[in-house]
């Protein structure tokens, strides 16, 4: 075999090799996962309602409904940030998950809902409303914000004689994510 063509054949699988290798970016693959079910904000607020429940009889709540309340500041009942609705709804959520019957406040006239607050079950209406909405048992939290994180405690109490039937506390960490849902809009 001539010289030339042994140089010919190493440059021609060279060339094959290396177009074989590709620089260009690969492609992005989308997660098969629900990057919800992920997210250690919800997550965090599905524990706390696991742990919540679990510490319920389900005598206690019986068929009739359950009413969340807005998660309010807890120095300042009257208002909640963002981060108070954005609980309470996944609080809401993950009740129906569990097969509570919550109702949803949002479509109904005779609850307290001031704009830019959510709604507010105030103490002295909850027997009201609750005997509205057949509902025997309110969730209702508060939070407060520390250095590093914000605190939650969250409340099942029963709307006939206003019994805490449960509690559970948790702690949220201070991540950019909430640290603007605890900004209040002017």
């Amino acid at each position: 075999m001539s010289q030339r063509f042994v140089l010919a054949a190493v440059a021609a699988a060279a060339v094959m090799g290396l177009s074989a290798c590709s620089t260009s970016a690969p492609t992005r693959v989308e997660p098969t996962y629900d990057e919800a079910a992920n997210n250690a904000f919800i997550a965090s607020n599905k524990a706390a309602i696991d742990k919540l429940l679990a510490g319920v009889s389900r005598e206690n709540v019986g068929q009739s409904a359950v009413l969340v309340a807005t998660v309010v500041n807890v120095n300042d009942l009257s208002r909640a940030a963002p981060l108070g609705r954005t609980l309470s709804e996944q609080y809401a959520s993950h009740l129906v998950a569990n097969g509570l019957h919550v109702k949803e406040l949002k479509l109904r006239g005779d609850v307290f809902v001031k704009e830019g607050t959510g709604e507010l079950l105030l103490s002295r209406e909850i027997k009201d409303i609750a005997k509205s909405h057949n509902a025997s048992v309110v969730l209702v939290g508060t939070y407060s914000t520390a250095a590093s994180v914000t605190y939650v405690s969250l409340k099942m109490v029963r709307t006939e004689d206003g019994r805490i039937l449960n509690g559970h506390d948790y702690a949220l960490p201070n991540d950019r994510d909430v640290q603007r849902l605890l900004q209040v809009p002017r």
